[in-house]
């Protein structure tokens, strides 16, 4: 009755993200999701996400909650493949600590995968083409085009990423919407920036290449493959006004943080 009771008032906190419970709390209600894998100082961050993934689906079992703990497996087990290769001279122990907490990892990932094969989420849809291969998935997700099940940024980005070398300007679009259709509560994916940007590399539109690069590398300044350099050398090669363009740029970035950015025409 007390760990019943536990599990309702976490219930009652997740939907606030404010006072979301911390993994400590969590963990005093739910031993087994803490003890999923043996504790290690790497990859703290993807196993603290894999456990509120699977809080959520344990205290309100559905598709979007399983598909953010495939996401969230996937995250743990690529992090723990990573740390398995340091190797220890003296704690040979904690190197196969780590490949075994992989190993459990994929499982997971397996087991979840073939439970969400039927379902129609979006989400999931493109994640069985995206992972497996899956034309049927991929025809059903495609069925969905212009529906309110994909009037969401994440599934507008998944629909762009399948049109980029179908249709240039198309993809565009989509991905001029996932911007628009960005929430409060939603963090923004760098990779969108970076994809317009190629759009417009293809469509020669050296201008619009900048001015979204120059967007990416002001909201991810840590992005190696983006460099003042690299924009330096971009602007005297193009010979671009690069005074002007940053400013479009701000100014563009501004609205996309804001959530008032609406699409230009294409």
């Amino acid at each position: 009755m007390k760990k019943t009771l536990g599990c309702f008032l976490l219930l009652l906190l997740l939907p606030a993200c404010d006072n979301k419970p911390s993994f400590a709390e969590l963990c005093d209600s739910n031993t087994e999701i803490c003890h999923e894998f043996e504790q290690d100082s790497w990859c703290k961050r993807e196993r603290i996400k894999v456990g509120f993934a699977n809080l959520e689906q344990k205290l309100a079992a559905s598709d979007i909650h399983k598909y953010n703990q495939l996401i969230g497996y996937e995250h743990y087990a690529k992090c723990m493949d990573h740390a398995s290769k340091i190797e220890h001279i003296k704690l040979k122990q904690k190197q196969m600590m780590r490949v075994n907490n992989s190993i459990k990892a994929k499982k997971r990932i397996t087991e979840i995968s073939k439970e969400t094969e039927q379902s129609n989420h979006p989400h999931l849809l493109y994640y069985h083409w995206s992972r497996y291969i899956n034309e049927e998935s991929l025809a059903k997700f495609l069925g969905q085009e212009g529906t309110e099940a994909l009037e969401n940024s994440h599934s507008q980005y998944n629909l762009a990423t399948y049109y980029t070398k179908i249709d240039p300007k198309k993809t565009l679009r989509i991905l001029y919407r996932s911007l628009e259709l960005y929430q409060e509560d939603e963090t923004i994916y760098p990779e969108i920036f970076q994809s317009i940007s190629t759009v417009f590399l293809e469509e020669r539109q050296a201008k619009q290449v900048y001015i979204w690069l120059r967007i990416l590398r002001l909201y991810s300044p840590e992005n190696k493959q983006v460099t003042e350099k690299s924009l330096d050398n971009y602007v005297l090669g193009y010979k671009l006004n690069k005074e002007l363009l940053d400013k479009v740029a701000v100014i563009t970035l501004d609205k996309i943080v804001s959530r008032n950015f609406k699409s230009p025409k294409v």
